[in-house]
């Protein structure tokens, strides 16, 4: 495939994506609420997407409470067989398909924060209608923002949401948690936050340019009786991590699902 690719929503995750494209893609932008974005087209109207150059792949990164506002102007352009490529969360594809009809071509994907810096990880899914032409171009498209996977099933992205799409998130309030313990210990604030994010950007570049599996590098780290292993013992007691982690995972995954309705 190629032709030209409209991105409507141009927040974080939009506009990193458009970053990505603007090298190699013809992209036009339509987002009345931000600025425009250096190397695309910014749309006044989505009445303008009809002049844009075919075949044309359509990428909604909006908020999944504004897909009733925006599809049933994009109906034209599904009537012209573009593929719609949908960033937006729990958003399922008998939802786009319910308006822009059964015909319609949708690729649903699950990104992640990290796109903002091309170091993300996105699942796909492709709805019915998509033949392997378009799979291949949008698997190319959040390839530029970093690695891509497919799932089988849409109740699978579900399961992705509560892992690598808002995995970020539990990183972050993670690293908060380990930058109290050191003030708890003694450490200014600054220090305390300082050591915990470069400890866990070092660790997470370490475990990426390491092909062992996560729990030997663990391993390596955890003398038998030392200071890591007391620590470590209070996170495996009654498998306290693991339960508190399930946990969170699943009650993530249930809000995905009660946003796809």
């Amino acid at each position: 495939m190629s032709g030209s690719v409209l991105l409507i929503g141009s927040g974080r995750m939009g506009g990193a994506l458009a970053r990505g494209w603007i090298a190699t893609e013809s992209v036009a932008v339509f987002d009345p609420m931000a600025p425009a974005i250096d190397g695309t087209r910014k749309l006044d109207t989505l009445d303008d997407a009809r002049h844009l150059p075919q075949p044309l792949t359509v990428v909604i990164a909006v908020k999944p409470q504004m897909l009733d506002q925006v599809l049933p102007s994009l109906i034209p352009l599904a009537e012209q067989d573009a593929l719609f490529v949908s960033v937006a969360a729990g958003a399922t594809v008998a939802r786009y398909t319910a308006i822009l009809g059964d015909k319609a071509r949708v690729v649903r994907t699950m990104p992640n924060t990290p796109a903002a810096i091309g170091k993300g990880i996105t699942a796909l899914v492709a709805g019915p209608n998509v033949d392997g032409a378009a799979r291949a171009y949008a698997e190319m498209l959040l390839k530029a923002v970093g690695e891509t996977v497919w799932v089988e099933t849409e109740a699978q992205i579900d399961a992705v949401t509560a892992v690598s799409g808002s995995g970020p998130a539990y990183f972050f309030r993670f690293t908060e948690a380990l930058a109290r313990a050191g003030e708890r210990e003694g450490l200014p604030p600054e220090l305390a936050m300082k050591l915990a994010r470069a400890t866990f950007s070092g660790a997470g570049a370490l475990a990426d340019s390491r092909s062992d599996p996560i729990a030997d590098l663990r391993v390596e780290v955890t003398s038998p009786g030392g200071t890591t292993a007391a620590a470590l013992a209070r996170f495996d007691a009654d498998d306290a991590l693991d339960k508190l982690v399930a946990d969170a995972a699943d009650a993530c995954a249930k809000r995905s699902r009660e946003l796809a309705g």
